[in-house]
């Protein structure tokens, strides 16, 4: 069995120990809370403890594997340009339309007091206006760090990153070597939390069970669906501006991306649907062979079309839980921190990418990281969903890139 169905079956497991031994009563139950507590509480803070270092070595070495590919040639600069282009307008339709899904259709207050039941920590209030703006820019990056002040700190690993593409090449390799070393060992830490995460989970979910009965899973079954749907919106959106991008038609387009979706589904791997991407690309679009060498090995690597868009509706799902409403400015800054952790977190297991990447967006909207456990139990439903969309996203750019090259081609000709 996978670490992700474990997961998954832990998470039921503990939900319904906890309902059957609220429904029994007596001495048993507030024993078992006492156990379960700690340990879930001390499984959390494992994995909560390499996220802030980890966070900053991916941004840094993000941002360095970045300007390496923009300067390989213009074509290639200009398809990661419009990567990161189509992962802000990812993160920018989650941060207007989920809000208009959870408003047409909400998670009933049983289900969400159940949901926060497992939450200790209460929610801060947000900071707004010059305190919030100062806030920006860290005077101590280190005590930012301390403080788990996302923000702050992906804006110093922002410009640090930045700074380490303009000093001399020794010099560069040996930051980003370090920083990918750094990035590498705490990758192994948090793999081995991970794997004991269906013990961690099963406290967490007895936890929830036990105080709050079966009201959690129907909780938890709104929040599936409600990603789904926002990933069939985005889906959608993609072929329209495919057949804008890359001018084919709609029944092209979808024939040629059918079968990596299908694959896609099957597997929940990019890298396994690439083979069929690069067959569709090539027979069922004309794709040259040197525009699918150069565009498509790139988009698997840092191109997800869905993944700032559904972590942040994950956070924004937190939000409607704990009744938050983020301001316009954390809005935007959330949107901008999916889309740097999104492209900082490149090929990394479907469990670790969650976490190291819808965990800054929850820090940045100041919401408890108690249910993103929880959350991660549960995301492999939604992660079929989230790889179909990638694969035809990349499919997508690598047709409008074509038809940049194919113009270009007559243009010389001409």
């Amino acid at each position: 069995m996978s670490t992700t169905l474990r997961i998954l079956f832990a998470l039921l497991l503990g939900i319904a120990a906890g309902a059957l031994l609220r429904s029994v009563g007596g001495d048993m139950l507030p024993i078992a809370q006492g156990i379960a507590d700690p340990l879930g509480g001390l499984w959390l803070s494992a994995l909560r403890m390499s996220i802030v270092p980890l966070v900053f070595a991916l941004v840094v070495t993000g941002i360095a594997a970045a300007s390496d590919t923009a300067s390989t040639g213009g074509l290639a600069a200009r398809a990661l340009g419009l990567m990161v282009a189509l992962l802000t307008a990812s993160a920018a339709l989650a941060a207007l339309l989920f809000p208009l899904i959870l408003e047409a259709w909400p998670v009933t207050a049983s289900a969400a007091a159940a949901l926060r039941s497992v939450s200790a920590g209460e929610v801060p209030v947000a900071s707004a206006g010059a305190q919030w703006w100062q806030g920006i820019v860290p005077v101590n990056p280190v005590q930012a760090a301390a403080e788990g002040a996302m923000l702050p700190l992906v804006v110093f690993a922002v410009a640090f990153g930045f700074a380490v593409t303009h000093i001399e090449p020794e010099s560069r390799a040996r930051l980003v070597g370090f920083f990918q070393a750094m990035a590498d060992a705490l990758l192994v830490i948090v793999h081995w939390v991970l794997r004991i995460a269906p013990v961690g989970v099963f406290a967490l979910a007895f936890l929830l069970g036990s105080r709050t009965g079966l009201e959690a899973a129907g909780a938890l079954l709104h929040y599936i669906l409600m990603l789904v749907l926002l990933m069939a919106a985005m889906g959608l959106l993609v072929y329209p501006g495919a057949m804008f991008g890359a001018r084919v038609s709609l029944a092209r387009f979808a024939r040629a991306a059918l079968p990596a979706q299908v694959v896609a589904a099957s597997t929940q791997s990019s890298l396994a649907s690439l083979p069929a991407m690069v067959q569709g690309c090539r027979e069922g679009l004309g794709i040259s062979a040197s525009v699918t060498s150069l565009v498509l090995p790139l988009a698997v690597s840092v191109f997800r079309l869905s993944s700032p868009g559904v972590n942040l509706a994950v956070a924004l799902y937190g939000a409607h839980l704990y009744g938050v409403e983020p301001t316009l400015l954390q809005l935007a800054t959330a949107v901008t921190v999916a889309v740097l952790t999104s492209m900082a977190s490149v090929s990394l297991p479907g469990q670790l990418t969650f976490y190291t990447t819808a965990t800054p967006i929850w820090l940045v909207l100041g919401l408890p990281l108690d249910l993103l456990p929880l959350l991660l139990a549960v995301e492999n439903i939604p992660d079929i969903a989230r790889t179909v969309v990638n694969v035809t996203g990349d499919v997508a750019v690598t047709a409008t890139v074509g038809r940049w090259a194919g113009d270009e081609s007559r243009s010389e000709v001409a």
